[in-house]
């Protein structure tokens, strides 16, 4: 028996990794058979066959199945073919269903599509086009195109028309279609009978199925809006506007409305945000409807019925608001989405003034304009209101918060008599900025409160070593929130075989968690205890011979496993990552056959070298692979150019491209060359812009130019020339135009930019400062078009530094010194960007001490977290006057910067004041410490137990310099582990010798190094002095208090 059931399992898995081989039999069973396969799947439930030698969990096996790749597809298929002929339409249609959302309609294909029965019963007909409208959106348009194209089919069939005059399309044609019927041409929609659109619109779902419908086009849309017109609706009644879904964001002639109305079809149009491609027009629409809504009213009277409208209101228009006003919006103004973060500032602003003292009853009713309070205010708040804050719903938008006013809600809470019950009240993302320090010098953490809270490393290092330690049940620690990635090689090695396997699934649903270094350490442990049963994506990360292991008969669980993974982050070396490639390949068979084969390889097909791309993908296989592949990104600059090369072969010259091709392309659009990029132009304007809107990341100039000269050719202006600006009026960029352009802005002239109209500068201020691309000079022509509007820097607000963003890098030293800088959160704005010269930093710097009378002395934490990369300029003498008390909870927050070394020796200077000498340093230390680590000296650096090398930062590892990187040992660059190893750069790599490079080569190939050793006797980040706490040199030793220093606010 028990041979029976070893039989049984492997001749189901073998099935599960060769979904054609299962297809065959499907086809091949007799109709009782496929029956009773068919019911299986309906089944809510399944049972188990249990006898003494034989045990078969039936619904294990259908989870496993129907989770395997290319097993839905097999089975959609064969459902397709036969289940209509052994069972009723109804169950039939049920068991697609549910095939087609387990794969989110991944392999739904035209030509599947066009297999879909044309003769089924009216009831089965609708359930299956419902099934189709759940997966629209996971489909490629091509797709779509064919599922409307066999419902059309059907519909056609069924309906009898007098003559072409007519449309054959009802009102319950629409209701069936649902989000299909953006798919219907023009002139039906014109022809369509009154009396059906009539119909159609006062059904009670039409609402809601028009409030799907986001791909419909502008053109579509009118004809919808006429059609209902003429129906009996009027357009213009409040009633109908209701109805309208997403067609309210096309209404037409709003000029003819009265301030009620406008202000009703203001409100339905905040489901206009998530439009694509029609996002100017919309704002255009939102302006017009405002400007009617105000008429003959104030902002002040009119701010709370405005709806989600007033995120388009200006800096001025918000300034010229009442306090009283904003009080009384406060429950419409603190639903809306879209704000900037200079509006924020501005309404937070206002509110608090209006209630003058801030508690926690005010701060409560402010929503997602919490994150404009202040720094400095959330920090005077009584620490009972902050508890509260932390404790109630708003609480939900801590995670708006910006790390400066983390910061100062953390350093408030410590001055309270029980700073660590505030600490542990904490919430999610939150909790990430408490300090090592605060963990350290608290009592014991319970488990279970840190089930919800985001954890550094560092942190997780700390607390799972403390916890391992007490607790009776380790099994639960794998279970807690993030704190699995606190477990060491030490801890994984000290597991018993049975404890391992038994708990390993806590590992593999966390894999995201994990880092490289403890993936490696997994495998080794699997292998050494359970070889056989190992899960083959493990293989991966152990060195490259390895990959011989794997014969031909086990590659289908291999390429499933590996891509179910993500291959970049198991294998960081690209040498490795070719041979792990060059297995897939070997177990394809050298190349990509079908469908089926996309199936299995899941994300490794984003890792598939151009040449593979290019050639080995079959023309069967290259649907499924494209939709694949758009999800792909960082694709290398030879996949890139196998991908237009492909899509070339595959889809002809863009001239020849429809509709569908062009949407299915999406981000690939940025891969052709300027010719190819013009003819698109030509022939797809709208659909080239709405594509290029979407698209993030660093996009060719090319692309970018052809983006540009697809909007300026569209919008047709009469040349004119200003006498007094010498200003083109064909050029000037306007509001529109900006808003179409997004990324390509980059390609106005300078000069242009200059040019732009006041009230246009105003309206796209935020848009244009977050513009990577713009070079220098576009960079100064909008920071003299802010000198235009907003006079000199000497006159700017926080909100203005806020949302005038990257042109700020423009500003001389001169003009940054004469910034209003009191406010930290308008520095941490300026300290957040990495491009300052040493000199602008220093005039921030300078600008900040002045106007917020701090001294370097009494700067507190949240000031130091603020300042961010400003923090670099400051010399060794500003750096020794920063207290210990406020460096050491902020210690994690300054070892992301990168600073000089000399900077960073500082630094480490007064990380030895708190942790001990780098002697006493443990692995959660290293990492809290980040890149203030690179600054130890070559005896430091020697004298580093090897253990402690995969718990340095990558960050710090690059950052040493080569003649000091060069002082590790063979035996300490062997454990550096497989993620530091591969943050080595080439100039340290020029400077190793033989035997260095030999340990380098094993570390990235994730050698076996050791027997893990047990972990460092002590729990704590560092050593313990006499007093339980780091000691903190006397003010008066420490540093020299700057003679006109005075106390900031916030200070003691």
């Amino acid at each position: 028996m028990f041979s029976l059931q070893a039989t049984m399992e492997d001749d189901l898995e073998q099935l599960l990794y060769e979904p054609q081989r299962l297809l065959g039999d499907l086809r091949a069973t007799s109709a009782q058979q496929f029956r009773v396969v068919m019911k299986s799947l309906l089944e809510d439930k399944l049972g188990r066959l249990d006898s003494d030698s034989l045990a078969i969990d039936w619904g294990e096996i259908r989870e496993e199945a129907l989770g395997c790749p290319g097993v839905n597809r097999s089975l959609f298929v064969a459902t397709l073919e036969r289940c209509f002929q052994v069972l009723n339409p109804l169950e039939c249609v049920k068991v697609l269903g549910k095939l087609l959302r387990g794969s989110s309609g991944s392999f739904l294909q035209p030509e599947v599509a066009q297999q879909l029965p044309g003769d089924l019963r009216e009831d089965a007909f609708k359930n299956l086009s419902a099934v189709l409208g759940e997966v629209y959106d996971q489909t490629p348009a091509r797709v779509r195109s064919a599922c409307y194209s066999w419902m059309h089919r059907v519909l056609r069939t069924a309906t009898v028309v007098p003559d072409d005059s007519v449309s054959w399309v009802s009102a319950e044609h629409l209701w069936i279609l649902g989000r299909y019927m953006v798919h219907l041409p023009l002139e039906e929609i014109r022809k369509m009978s009154p009396v059906e659109m009539g119909l159609f619109i006062s059904y009670d779902n039409a609402t809601k199925q028009l409030d799907t419908v986001y791909d419909i086009t502008p053109q579509l849309a009118q004809a919808f809006l006429e059609r209902i017109g003429s129906s009996g609706f009027d357009i213009r009644n409040t009633s109908t506007i209701h109805r309208l879904g997403l067609l309210v964001c096309f209404y037409d002639d709003p000029e003819l409305l009265d301030a009620a109305l406008a202000r009703v079809l203001l409100h339905q149009m905040i489901k206009c945000t998530g439009l694509p491609g029609s996002r100017a027009a919309v704002q255009q629409l939102k302006a017009d409807l405002l400007h009617i809504a105000t008429e003959n009213q104030t902002l002040n009277e009119t701010l709370g019925s405005l709806s989600d409208a007033i995120v388009g209101l200006t800096h001025r228009q918000l300034e010229s608001l009442s306090p009283e006003a904003v009080h009384s919006a406060i429950t419409t103004l603190n639903q809306v989405s879209g704000w900037a973060k200079s509006q924020i500032v501005i309404l937070s602003a206002k509110y608090l003034a209006h209630e003058q003292v801030p508690s926690f009853h005010n701060i409560s009713q402010m929503g997602v304009l919490l994150a404009g309070v202040g720094t400095q205010t959330l920090h005077s708040m009584a620490c009972r209101d902050l508890l509260q804050v932390l404790r109630g719903a708003v609480s939900q938008y801590l995670c708006d918060l910006s790390p400066v006013q983390h910061h100062g809600i953390l350093s408030k809470l410590a001055e309270w008599g029980d700073p660590v019950s505030g600490i542990a009240q904490i919430p999610g993302t939150f909790f990430k900025e408490v300090s090592l320090f605060d963990l350290w010098k608290g009592p014991q953490f319970n488990a279970s409160a840190l089930k919800d809270k985001e954890l550094r490393r560092s942190q997780a290092l700390f607390l799972y070593e403390q916890l391992s330690k007490t607790t009776d049940m380790p099994e639960q620690l794998l279970s807690v929130g993030q704190l699995i990635k606190g477990v060491t090689c030490s801890h994984i090695d000290a597991m018993s075989a049975d404890f391992f396997l038994a708990h390993f699934q806590h590992f593999e649903n966390n894999l995201s968690l994990l880092s490289p270094t403890q993936v490696n350490c997994l495998a080794w442990k699997y292998w050494e205890v359970s070889r056989s049963s190992m899960p083959p994506f493990l293989l991966a990360t152990l060195p490259a011979r390895f990959l011989a292991s794997v014969p031909a008969s086990r590659c289908g669980p291999f390429l499933v496993s590996l891509g179910r993974s993500r291959l970049d982050r198991l294998v960081l070396d690209s040498h490795k990552s070719s041979l792990v490639l060059r297995k897939v390949q070997e177990c394809l068979g050298g190349s990509v056959a079908d469908e089926y084969a996309v199936d299995i390889l899941g994300s490794l097909l984003c890792h598939l070298p151009g040449t593979v791309i290019e050639r080995d993908i079959s023309p069967r296989a290259w649907p499924s692979a494209l939709h694949g592949l758009l999800g792909c990104s960082g694709l290398s600059s030879e996949q890139k150019a196998a991908m237009r090369h492909r899509i070339l072969e595959q889809c002809g010259p863009p001239e020849n491209w429809t509709v569908e091709t062009m949407k299915d392309l999406g981000p690939f659009l940025a891969l052709f060359s300027g010719n190819e990029l013009h003819s698109i132009a030509l022939k797809f304007p709208d659909l080239l812009q709405q594509t290029a809107s979407t698209m993030e990341g660093s996009l060719p100039p090319v692309f970018l130019w052809a983006v540009f000269e697809s909007v300026r050719n569209s919008t047709n202006k009469t040349p004119s020339l200003d006498p007094v600006s010498g200003c083109h009026g064909d050029t000037a960029p306007s509001s529109d135009a900006i808003v179409r352009l997004a990324e390509a802005n980059a390609c106005w002239k300078a000069e242009d930019l200059l040019c732009m109209a006041e009230d246009t500068f105003l309206q796209n201020v935020e848009l244009l400062g977050t513009i990577r691309s713009f070079s220098h000079p576009q960079l100064v022509a909008l920071k003299e078009k802010a000198f235009q509007v907003w006079g000199a820097p000497a006159h700017w607000q926080e909100h203005h530094i806020l949302s005038l963003g990257r042109p700020l890098l423009a500003l001389t030293e001169s003009e940054l010194e004469q910034l209003h800088l009191s406010s930290i959160d308008a520095v941490a704005s300026l300290g957040q960007r990495a491009e300052w010269t040493p000199g602008q930093a220093r005039s921030i710097l300078k600008a900040f001490l002045e106007d917020s009378g701090c001294g370097i002395q009494d700067l507190k934490s949240f000031h130091l977290v603020g300042l961010g990369t400003i923090l670099c300029a400051m010399n060794g003498t500003e750096i020794s006057l920063i207290k210990i008390s406020e460096f050491r909870v902020v210690v994690a927050r300054i070892g992301i910067l990168h600073c000089s070394r000399h900077v960073l020796a500082e630094f480490k200077r007064k990380a030895e004041v708190v942790f001990g000498s780098p002697a006493e340093w443990t692995g959660s230390v290293l990492q809290e410490l980040g890149t203030i680590a690179a600054a130890l000296s070559k005896e430091e650096l020697r004298g580093l137990h090897k253990e402690l090398m995969p718990y340095f930062q990558p960050s710090a590892i690059w950052s040493f310099p080569p003649e000091l990187f060069q002082e590790l040992s063979p035996a300490q660059i062997a454990f550096l582990g497989p993620q530091n190893a591969a943050a080595v750069t080439q100039a340290q790599r020029r400077q190793l010798s033989a035997p260095q490079l030999q340990s380098l080569e094993r570390a990235l190939d994730g050698a076996k190094t050791h027997a893990w050793p047990a972990a460092p006797a002590s729990a704590s980040p560092g050593h313990t002095p006499p007093s339980g706490a780091p000691p903190e040199s006397p003010e008066g030793l420490l540093c020299t208090p700057l003679p006109t220093a005075t106390a900031c606010p916030g200070g003691t």
